[in-house]
């Protein structure tokens, strides 16, 4: 199982980070956990191409974790080009469905990939909520940032991935990040500027404490938080800490 960043940062337009997007591949299985601004140009640079991708997480609507559907979606109908025939699979909140709805009513069947090439597939209110797709284990946890906010862990023969995607303080993530290979966290807050529903350096430490991942990932940095203090996070968790960056690789 392999780990892209493709966008470490936030809604803050930047040249070196670019909005949240994170590839799990495997194999020939390719999903992109959220999908913002400038994820589709990062693609090309790992020699991945949208035909290659075979499932979308969307953890929330918020527009640095989502914006990027539009031009995939209005790619999809470009058939010199993607010539991908079995479908994608859009994994998100049973809400996706308006919101859906919404992008179709502003750009038309222009956001409608050909009939057959997207399947949907939305979480109820079950939390947590676990199914079988593609070759992991799947399960999604509600947090703590927009009603519709998901967490998510993939498991695939004991290796395993959480993404908290945008979130506060949330027990239900610790439960869902125990023991994984690797946890993706965000921290959006630094320790002299927070923002309601988001992680800093405080938070961080107490969850990595509790949860054990055996490899902590920080990203979604805004400039005042890419730098975090982690003295007392590496006095309480033993584990590796690494701060994202966009196109680094990690495999498990």
């Amino acid at each position: 199982m392999k780990l892209t960043i493709l966008g470490s940062g936030t809604g803050w337009i930047r040249a070196d980070r670019h909005a949240p997007a994170y590839l799990v591949s495997l194999e020939d299985f390719h999903m992109l956990l959220d999908i913002g601004p400038g994820t589709l140009y990062q693609l090309p640079k790992i020699n991945c191409s949208l035909n290659d991708l075979s499932a979308l997480f969307i953890s929330h609507f918020h527009p640095d974790h989502v914006t990027d559907l539009i031009p995939f979606f209005f790619a999809t109908r470009y058939q010199l080009g993607y010539t991908r025939r079995t479908p994608i699979t859009l994994i998100s909140h049973y809400s996706f469905s308006d919101f859906y709805e919404g992008l179709k009513r502003a750009f038309g069947h222009w956001v409608c990939p050909p009939e057959g090439l997207l399947k949907l597939r939305l979480i109820s209110e079950e939390d947590p909520f676990s199914f079988e797709f593609g070759p992991f284990q799947v399960t999604t946890v509600k947090v703590n940032h927009n009603p519709e906010s998901l967490a998510i862990r993939l498991e695939f023969e004991g290796k395993s991935v959480t993404y908290s995607g945008d979130t506060g303080w949330c027990e239900a993530l610790i439960e869902l990040a125990k023991g994984c290979d690797l946890l993706i966290l965000e921290c959006a807050n630094s320790e002299t500027f927070a923002s309601p529903y988001h992680l800093g350096p405080e938070e961080i430490t107490e969850i990595a404490f509790q949860a054990k991942p055996k490899k902590l990932i920080l990203s979604h940095f805004y400039p005042h938080s890419e730098n975090p203090y982690l003295g007392v996070l590496k006095k309480n968790y033993d584990g590796e800490i690494i701060l994202a960056e966009d196109l680094l690789t990690l495999t498990l």
